[in-house]
C-alpha cells in the first residue's frame, strides 16, 4: 500500500504515519512547517519532508490513498490534485476504521478523561503481555508511538475525540469508528467554535451512543447527568454497564484505593482519576482481565503525559502541570491537588489558550472553576485573541466570569513569569493548567522555585 499524508506532521497525524511505516506501508508526506518532537520522529524513519510546503506533484496514480489532517485547507494543492485524480482521500479517524472494520473496536469518549481512561487501559494490557491495537491521544511511558496498528491482534484501543474529523468532512472523529464495546466518562461543553451550543455539542454524544455496533457494551458514568440521559435514550440495541467513583482515602499525601484485598496505594489520584480508573477496570474486564489482575495493574499507573504530571518535588513543595484547559476539567484537577495535599497552600494557575476559553459568552462556564485553590491565578494573551480572530477579552470579563474577588490576571507573560519566580513557596503546591506554555514559559526553570 502506498499511502500520502497531506499534514503529516500534527501529532495524530505522525504517529499514525509512523505506525503505518513499521506495518510495511510506503509511506509518504508534506506539510508547510513540522515541529519537534513530529520532526525528529519523522526523520529517525525516513518519513520527515525533504522541503517544507505543498507539491501536487507529488500526487500521482500510484497512490492507493490520502489521509488528510485537520490542519490542511479545502483549496490545498495537493488534496485538489488527488480529488482531481481521483484517488481515495480518508480522514484521520476513517482510515483507522478501515485498518480496524475486522477487529473488536474499543472506543473511549468524554469530554474530559478519555486520555487518561485509555492510557489505563493499555497500561493493564502492557502490563500482563496482552498485545492490542491502539490510538492515544498522548505519549505513554513503555510506548514506542500513540498509534500501533497489526493484522493479527484481535482488538484495538481508540481514543474517541469529538472534534471534527477533517477539512473536508465535518463529522466529529468518533461517530466514524463504530464500537463493540464504548465508554462515555462525561459530558460538559466544549469546542464551542465547533458547536455552538450545549444542546448541539450533547447530540454528538447521543449518535456516538447510537454508533455501538448492535449488542455491543456502553460502560458509562452515572455521576454525569448528561451521560446517564444519553445513554437512556440510546436507539442501538446495547448493553448498558454502568460505573461510579469506587471507595478511596487519602492519607499523608497517598491515595488508598478500596478493593477487595483491603486499602491499595495507587500513584494517580483525585476523585475524576478514581471515576477514570472504574471505567477502565470495566473495559478490562470486557477484554478479559478479571479484577483482581486489573489492581495489581493499575497500582503501577503513573498517569498520561501532560495529566497531572509531577515536574518538581521537595521536602515541602510540588509542582504539577497539566493539560486542563476546560472548566470541569479545571474544576476537577484544582480540587484533586487541594485534596491529596489538603494541609498545603494551592497556588493554580490557568491560561485561557483555547477558541472556547478565550470566547466571552463561554467564559462564564468558568465560573467556580478555581474555588478549590488558596491563590488564583489566570494567564492569557490578548495577541492568542487576535490570532483567533475574536472578540477582545477585558481583564474584568474574566474576573466576572470566575467571580472570585481576589483572582490575579496577567496579559504579560514576562509578568506571570516574574510573579512566578517571586513565590516564596513553602509548604506549597503549584499547579500550572493549560494546553498552552504561557507565552513561552520553561518548564524546567520552574522546578528551581520548588
Amino acid at each position: 500500500m502506498n499511502v500520502h499524508f497531506i499534514a503529516i506532521g500534527g501529532a495524530a497525524m505522525h504517529n499514525l504515519a509512523l505506525a503505518l511505516h513499521h506495518k510495511g506501508y510506503q509511506v509518504t508526506g508534506s506539510d508547510d512547517t513540522i515541529f519537534e518532537p513530529s520532526k525528529s520522529r519523522l526523520a529517525k524513519y525516513g518519513l520527515l519532508p525533504e522541503i517544507f510546503g505543498w507539491f501536487p506533484e507529488k500526487i500521482t496514480s500510484d497512490i492507493d490513498a490520502v489521509i488528510l489532517g485537520m490542519h490542511a485547507k479545502i483549496d490545498n494543492p495537493e488534496l485538489l490534485k488527488a480529488q482531481e485524480l481521483g484517488i481515495t482521500i480518508y480522514s484521520y479517524p476513517e482510515y483507522l476504521y478501515e485498518q480496524s472494520k475486522n477487529k473488536t473496536r474499543v472506543v473511549i469518549g468524554g469530554s474530559h478523561g478519555k486520555t487518561t481512561i485509555t492510557s489505563m487501559i493499555l497500561h493493564v494490557m502492557h502490563y500482563w503481555d496482552k498485545e492490542v491495537d491502539y490510538m492515544v491521544g498522548a505519549q505513554l511511558e513503555g510506548f514506542d508511538t500513540m498509534v500501533h496498528l497489526t493484522e493479527e491482534n484481535d482488538f484495538i484501543v481508540l481514543e474517541g475525540d469529538e472534534y471534527l474529523s477533517s477539512p473536508i468532512d465535518r463529522r466529529p472523529k468518533f461517530h466514524l469508528y463504530k464500537p463493540n464495546i464504548a465508554l462515555i466518562s462525561g459530558i460538559a461543553w466544549d469546542h464551542i467554535n465547533v458547536f455552538p451550543t450545549y444542546e448541539n455539542y450533547v447530540d454528538q454524544f447521543q449518535i456516538f451512543v447510537d454508533s455501538v455496533t448492535s449488542g455491543g457494551a456502553m460502560i458509562y458514568n452515572t455521576e454525569d447527568v448528561a451521560v446517564v440521559q444519553v445513554v437512556d435514550n440510546a436507539t442501538a440495541h446495547i448493553k448498558k454497564y454502568p460505573y461510579k467513583t469506587p471507595i478511596y482515602e487519602v492519607v499523608d499525601g497517598e491515595t488508598l484505593l478500596d478493593t477487595p484485598d483491603g486499602l491499595m496505594p495507587i500513584e494517580v489520584f483525585g476523585k475524576h482519576n478514581l471515576n477514570n480508573l472504574a471505567g477502565a477496570k470495566w473495559i478490562c474486564q470486557h477484554m478479559g482481565v478479571v479484577e483482581e489482575d486489573f489492581y495489581e495493574a493499575i497500582a503501577t499507573f503513573k498517569g498520561a503525559s501532560k495529566r497531572l504530571e509531577k515536574i518538581a518535588e521537595s521536602v515541602s513543595n510540588v509542582a504539577y502541570k497539566d493539560f486542563a484547559h476546560s472548566p470541569s476539567k479545571v474544576a476537577a484537577t484544582t480540587k484533586a491537588v487541594k485534596e491529596q495535599y489538603p494541609d498545603r497552600t494551592l497556588v493554580a494557575c490557568l491560561e485561557l489558550h483555547t477558541y472556547s476559553s478565550l470566547n466571552a459568552e463561554f467564559l462564564k462556564e468558568y465560573k467556580g472553576a478555581l474555588v478549590a485553590a488558596d491563590v488564583a491565578v489566570v494567564f492569557y494573551s490578548p495577541h492568542a485573541v487576535e490570532i483567533k480572530k475574536l472578540e477582545k477579552v477585558t481583564k474584568q470579563q474574566i474576573a466576572d466570569a470566575f467571580q472570585r474577588e481576589d483572582l490575579i490576571i496577567y496579559t504579560d507573560p514576562s509578568e506571570f513569569k516574574a510573579f512566578l519566580f517571586k513565590q516564596k513557596l513553602e509548604n506549597s503546591s503549584l499547579l500550572l493548567m493549560s494546553s498552552g506554555n504561557y507565552g513561552g514559559l520553561d518548564f524546567e526553570e520552574v522546578k528551581e522555585i520548588v
